[in-house]
């Protein structure tokens, strides 16, 4: 597994792990945890480097692989508006090194961490996996990449893949697995309310119920489920999908979002609200109808539940 050592790599590495899977991780530690995986072997690799395709073909091979997934990535969508090559370099590049590595080692399966990203702006309806993709950052555009890159090897006939589209993935599965890095809304809130500041607010003038932009929210732990629901299908060796929302089919604003949070966390200091950050969407929600009926996943945990387990999971991590 690739990102291993990451937020969502963690959960899913625990995942497998409950039932009694062998799992190795590769992964550059730039933003994972080691203590995440303690006990598993870890390979050190930048996907994006020169000799990245020979160092998975030598990992896959030396303990013996059957099935891959991908979480490495660089994520922000703000970062690849300013860093635009190097986003297509780590996310692009760093998938093209892995299907070298998994090509020469001769492993066939693979799930790949894709993003809701790809569909852009949206359409104001439920985002199905047969709309047209229309990213609008380069972080959505390098997604939309690799799931060509991706299907690419599909049809040459050695691959067996399916690109995971995730929405917004929040929650902790434990203190250990908790998100660390405040880069997402609600741990971003967490961060602010902890030092006593305001939370911050990108724009308040969309076209949305209360003017702030829209967001479909997958409990990590339901995330991680899918993935082992995907690797179940592709070892079944049927017919999967080329493509798949993790999502619960289900929007909150941001403003509801921080109203939650204002009651889990019982810290009551109004947002500020600023520009629009470049990039965001209005409105992005998962029709995650296909996920269901094609795989039988379904997400357990609804918006309150992710944040309840975000603070628990942030308050342990601060705390220790």
């Amino acid at each position: 597994m690739t990102g291993g050592a990451g937020y969502i790599g963690g959960h899913v590495v625990a995942a497998l792990q409950l039932r009694g899977e062998s799992v190795v991780v590769v992964d550059d530690l730039s933003t994972g945890v080691p203590e995440r995986v303690s006990g598993l072997p870890l390979v050190s690799c930048d996907l994006a480097s020169d000799d990245a395709a020979d160092q998975v073909e030598a990992v896959l091979r030396e303990h013996e692989v059957h099935a891959v997934v991908h979480l490495a990535a660089k994520k922000q969508v703000g970062e690849s508006v300013e860093r635009p090559a190097w986003y297509y370099r780590q996310n692009v590049g760093g998938l093209a090194n892995l299907l070298l590595g998994m090509e020469s080692a001769g492993v066939s399966d693979l799930v790949f961490s894709s993003s809701a990203a790809v569909y852009g702006s949206g359409t104001g309806e439920p985002a199905r996996e047969s709309d047209t993709p229309e990213p609008i950052n380069p972080y959505g555009e390098t997604k939309l990449a690799g799931e060509w890159m991706v299907g690419g090897a599909v049809r040459a006939g050695w691959l067996r893949a399916v690109s995971l589209r995730y929405f917004n993935v929040a929650g902790a599965g434990s203190e250990l697995l908790a998100d660390r890095f405040a880069t997402n809304l609600i741990p971003i809130a967490f961060e602010r309310l902890r030092a006593g500041e305001a939370p911050r607010v990108f724009g308040d003038d969309y076209p949305t119920p209360d003017g702030t932009c829209i967001r479909d929210y997958v409990h990590v732990a339901d995330l991680a489920d899918a993935h082992l629901a995907v690797l179940d299908a592709l070892a079944a060796g049927g017919p999967v999908p080329a493509a798949v929302n993790v999502g619960t089919g289900t929007g909150y604003s941001v403003f509801e979002v921080l109203a939650t949070i204002r009651d889990v966390t019982g810290i009551a200091t109004p947002p500020i609200v600023g520009a629009r950050r470049p990039g965001d969407p209005a409105t992005l929600i998962a029709d995650a109808s296909r996920i269901g009926a094609e795989l039988g996943w379904s997400a357990r945990f609804g918006l309150r539940e992710i944040i309840a387990s975000a603070w628990d999971g942030f308050r342990a991590a601060r705390a220790a």
